[in-house]
């Protein structure tokens, strides 16, 4: 795919992706929900690649959605030539990038470098890092708009921050700081105009420098699906299961070889064919 509204480009195993629509503020289209859908599903086949950035071009992440279609239902949802509209068929489309970016194999950082509002910050939430400019305005803007949130952030919201927080900028829909994100949770750290970017970094560095790539794969999946089991003890099967074949079938064969001999692992597992077939640990719906 030739990639219009976002920039894909690579460099020492991390994937930037740029939202690139600057004299837009980067609002969200159906287009570069298309383009960041593909760059995803690219950067999970690509071993190359180990930690995934996400920022925007120019002053802001995101202004929410594009406000400027000529015609037709502003978030997409046209019925085609008059046929009636099934109302149970239709998905948000920041609601599938964010089901894309939770199945994600790779670890991913919301680079936030200005204003997030709407799909500008609900796109970051299954991300598993949000780092933010100082100052940056962010909000979920939604009840002020007369809608309702989307992209799954009635799910991941309050998983990030509490029932009550979650509450009050959801219902009130105002504007917050990046401040307020990091006090209250939200965010994993605030930094100056122009370092943002270079902070998203050093995580990514940090989260690469010692670690196996399947590893990393594997545990971020039971970071973000075990909580929402009932019982711990399904959490312990899953538990048994991975730490069994990570560390007979996958580079916890040579991690623990290498402790003993005193050397650095060499991880040589590969995230794209390696990864064991986790369908029967965890039971998502079946995509409708």
């Amino acid at each position: 795919m030739d990639y219009q509204d976002i920039r894909y480009e690579t460099d020492g195993g991390i994937l930037t992706i740029t939202l690139n629509r600057p004299d837009r503020m980067n609002a969200w289209t159906l287009r570069m929900r298309d383009e960041m859908l593909d760059a995803l599903e690219r950067a999970n086949a690509d071993d190359s690649i180990r930690v995934i950035v996400v920022t925007g071009e120019g002053k802001a992440f995101c202004a929410g959605m594009e406000l400027e279609r000529a015609e037709g239902n502003i978030f997409g949802y046209d019925t085609p030539q008059g046929d009636t509209l099934n109302i149970d068929e239709i998905r948000d489309s920041g609601g599938e990038l964010s089901l894309a970016l939770y199945r994600s194999n790779k670890p991913v950082i919301a680079a936030i470098n200005g204003a997030a509002v709407g799909v500008g910050i609900t796109m970051t939430l299954p991300m598993d890092f949000r780092i933010a400019r100082e100052g940056a305005k962010l909000g979920f803007v939604f009840t002020q708009r007369g809608i309702v949130p989307e992209a799954c952030s009635s799910w991941f919201l309050p998983r990030l921050v509490g029932q009550q927080v979650a509450l009050e900028w959801v219902l009130s829909g105002e504007i917050f700081t990046a401040e307020e994100g990091l006090e209250k949770g939200l965010l994993r750290s605030v930094h100056p105009k122009g370092e943002v970017l270079e902070a998203a970094y050093g995580l990514a560095e940090k989260l690469m420098a010692k670690t196996s790539a399947t590893a990393v794969a594997l545990a971020r999946q039971m970071l973000w699906r075990n909580p929402n089991f009932d019982h711990p003890v399904h959490a312990h099967e899953i538990d048994s299961r991975l730490m069994y074949l990570t560390s007979e079938r996958l580079d916890g064969r040579d991690g623990f070889q290498a402790f003993l001999e005193k050397r650095e692992p060499v991880f040589e597992g590969s995230v794209a064919n390696d990864l064991p077939d986790t369908s029967g640990f965890w039971k998502d719906p079946k995509p409708e």
